[in-house]
């Protein structure tokens, strides 16, 4: 299997590249190709919009490429999004696209286009602690769809988001279908009024109240309020899916760590 890393928002890290690198090549079962671009730099983003969609174009367009793999979320993948979509390369119809955080923009547009997404690990998570474990886990799904890599509660069709980028794309061209799924959300560096406001969106948003159930993943690095919220993340998704009439399904095994396991985009267990 070819691999091939894109940087559709932020430059990867040189070490996080290097240390990838060394995981896949010891594996021995995968080629792994960084795209250059991945290292370009222009204020916030991995070079200028023209740059990052060219070069996601180029790895779609590459029949000899087998998977596309995010380097890492940040912000900036909106910004090119449709028109990566707009005109797809037919190879870019038999790859699989992995990652999570601002990816979901990607993710949203390329399953309503009817290609393979799932949220799973990236190459800058090489960098965190425990990040060997979650790079073999997202390279074991690419590779040979190993069981293990999945969010364990995954029991029929879904989809996993970032709660801000979910609540970003909902009603563009990019949202999809979210009618029978179970529905998967995470955050981090937000305050709790701010996780209050955005389900307040997100559940008022008649796509999403044709959803299966929500459940919660992790939110992390919660940024204090004061006064005090007076209550916890669980707490406000379970008050505005109740609000809603959408089922709460519990909580879930992503976020923002090396503890992210993968969703594929309207798995099924069959």
């Amino acid at each position: 299997m070819r691999i091939a890393v894109v940087a559709p928002s932020c430059t990867l890290k040189r070490e996080a590249a290097d240390a990838v690198q060394a995981i896949v090549t010891a594996r021995a079962d995968c080629e792994l190709v960084i795209h250059p671009q991945c290292f370009l730099s222009e204020g916030h983003f991995a070079g200028p919009d023209e740059a990052r969609l060219l070069a996601l174009l180029d790895v779609m367009a590459d029949a000899s490429v087998d998977a596309v793999w995010f380097a890492r979320g940040g912000y900036g993948s909106n910004r090119i999004a449709e028109a990566a979509l707009a005109d797809l390369p037919e190879a870019a119809k038999n790859k699989l696209y992995l990652g999570y955080s601002d990816a979901g923009f990607l993710h949203a547009g390329l399953h309503k286009a009817g290609l393979e997404a799932a949220w799973g690990p990236m190459p800058q998570d090489a960098l965190r602690p425990g990040g060997e474990v979650a790079i073999n886990r997202a390279v074991d799904w690419l590779v040979r769809r190993e069981p293990a890599a999945l969010e364990p509660a995954l029991d029929g069709p879904a989809m996993a988001f970032n709660l801000t980028v979910l609540s970003n794309l909902l009603g563009t061209p990019l949202e999809p279908d979210f009618a029978g799924v179970d529905l998967v959300l995470e955050d981090i560096g937000e305050h709790l009024y701010r996780i209050d406001r955005t389900m307040f969106h997100i559940t008022a948003s008649p796509g999403i109240r044709k959803v299966r159930r929500l459940r919660l993943g992790r939110v992390s690095d919660v940024l204090p309020n004061d006064p005090d919220f007076g209550g916890d993340e669980t707490a406000i998704v379970e008050q505005w899916c109740a609000r809603s009439g959408i089922e709460f399904g519990g909580r879930a095994d992503i976020g923002h760590d090396a503890q992210n396991r993968v969703v594929p985009f309207r798995w099924r267990n069959d």
